[in-house]
């Protein structure tokens, strides 16, 4: 049956009794790509004396899978929009468990590398396809907000799953589990997307805009390696300035390039519309603030407390906990009845509220008193936030362009990783290298005032993560502006196109 307004075939609908267990495919794909980029951090010191890295090259475990998959992203989308989501879907699925089974069986650094390069490459296929299979899959506000809610609860503690698997895997199996762990979950994967999920045909007749690939996705690749070198090499260093400026001049030209495409990767309506934009940008500020508590608090417990890795991960399951209740049990029944920005505002002032409690931590802070809170506080805040961001970014976008759409969001979660990553990395570091310089001098404790001048650059760099979620919180105030959605009216979707202009002919 076709769509009689723009002749393309119906979209699914939320009559088929089978979508919930559909949801739970899309959750299971969705968390094994975010658990991905954290689950291999833990298992990094074992891999690297398994297979010889040298501590210049080992970053590339992590970095190699970053630049593929938000590089890629934007073209991802599009792919998932051209070709069919479902079809880019089991695709990206089966490519990333072949990817992961090659790392798994590395042998030399080499291989380890260009193993996490290609999970990268088909995380940015998956991720949007999946991203896009749940926005079109649920319309009724009442069931959208459930369906959010879940993906939003996985979205955000995705990375805190991570850290506890991959602790529980290197300490009692070993690092090269922490890869192979996601041959199975694709295995079922696949086998539930191919029965359980329906999806319309892709427009296969359409071009694919290769100068916006090349643009977009490259200056993409080379923003994201800029913020990935200036964690090591300093913000001045000259790569690292070259490949930012390299990166304005892509991105420049991008645009400037999708406003005169046929059939541009990135339709810039998606991006002028001020409520989907402010949702972009809310969300790649809350990655930063919380890719800045997993970074310290992940060296606080290990290096400063003395935590095992799977003591570590184990900390931060309150907060995974917190993130679930605050999208599923909070967000998800909230959505359909309050604003996005009256959930997202007061989300990110919770996190925020959760970081100023961390800036008072010492070397010999308590987990349960001084710790927990501020955990149950951040995981509270992100939840109410996700969720809610995922939803409005993706409503009432045509169906051709849901891929993209997706990947957008996608990508600002990825950018605002590597900013966080760099910029307070950056920020610790300095702060920690000038308390020591002031305080060892002619003191005897230098263990003591080592550890002192890491907790203090660690909390240093809480305060500004802190700002950075204020300002989330006052961009999802000024810029989210859309009204709660009716019960039961299915999300809108903009006036059709005429097949000509959709399909570029």
């Amino acid at each position: 049956m076709s769509d009689t307004r723009t002749g393309e075939p119906a979209e699914p609908t939320d009559s088929d009794p089978r979508r919930w267990w559909g949801l739970m495919v899309i959750a299971l794909a969705q968390l094994m790509v975010v658990l991905d980029s954290t689950i291999v951090n833990i298992a990094l010191p074992s891999a690297q004396r398994d297979l010889g890295m040298s501590d210049g090259n080992r970053q590339w475990v992590i970095t190699a899978y970053t630049l593929a998959f938000g590089g890629l992203l934007l073209l991802g989308g599009r792919i998932a929009d051209l070709f069919g989501r479902k079809r880019t879907f089991v695709v990206g699925l089966t490519g990333f468990a072949a990817a992961s089974a090659v790392g798994g069986a590395a042998t030399t650094p080499g291989m380890l590398f260009g193993a996490r390069a290609l999970q990268g490459v088909f995380a940015a296929v998956l991720a949007p396809s999946a991203m896009s299979l749940l926005s079109t899959t649920f319309t009724v506000p009442r069931e959208r907000a459930k369906a959010f809610g879940v993906y939003g609860a996985l979205a955000g503690s995705g990375s805190a799953i991570g850290l506890i698997v991959g602790g529980v895997l290197t300490e009692y199996l070993n690092w090269r589990w922490c890869l192979y762990v996601n041959v199975p979950i694709a295995v079922v994967a696949v086998l539930g997307a191919l029965t359980l999920l329906r999806d319309r045909p892709g427009h296969t007749g359409a071009r694919l805009d290769l100068p916006g690939v090349l643009l977009g996705c490259g200056g993409l690749v080379t923003l994201v390696h800029g913020f990935s070198e200036a964690e090591p090499r300093g913000w001045t260093d000259p790569l690292v300035l070259t490949l930012f400026a390299a990166a304005v001049l892509l991105l420049a030209a991008f645009v400037a390039w999708q406003k005169r495409a046929p059939v541009p990767l990135l339709p810039l309506h998606i991006i002028r519309d001020r409520t989907r934009a402010g949702c972009f940008l809310t969300i790649m500020l809350a990655v930063v603030g919380m890719f800045g508590l997993f970074l310290f608090m992940t060296y606080y417990f290990q290096v400063v407390l003395g935590y095992s890795p799977v003591r570590t991960g184990l900390a931060f399951l309150p907060l995974t906990a917190a993130i679930v209740v605050g999208s599923t049990q909070i967000s998800a029944r909230l959505l359909h009845h309050l604003p996005p920005r009256l959930l997202m505002v007061p989300g990110m002032l919770l996190s925020c509220g959760g970081l100023l409690l961390l800036t008072r931590l010492t070397v010999h802070s308590a987990y349960a008193t001084e710790i927990l809170p501020a955990l149950l506080l951040m995981g509270l805040g992100m939840g109410l936030t996700y969720m809610p961001v995922f939803s409005t970014a993706t409503s009432g976008v045509a169906p051709r362009d849901s891929g993209v759409t997706s990947a957008t969001v996608n990508t600002s979660q990825q950018v605002g990783g590597s900013i966080g990553t760099a910029l307070l990395n950056t920020v610790a570091t300095t702060s920690s290298t000038s308390y020591i310089a002031a305080h060892l001098a002619g003191s005897a404790q230098r263990g003591e005032i080592v550890r002192q001048g890491t907790v203090h650059g660690y909390t240093v760099a809480i305060w500004l993560a802190a700002g950075i979620l204020l300002l989330a919180g006052l961009v999802a105030a000024l810029m989210v502006t859309a009204k709660a959605p009716k019960h039961g009216t299915p999300a809108k979707t903009p006036p059709p196109v005429p097949e000509a202009v959709a399909e570029g002919t």
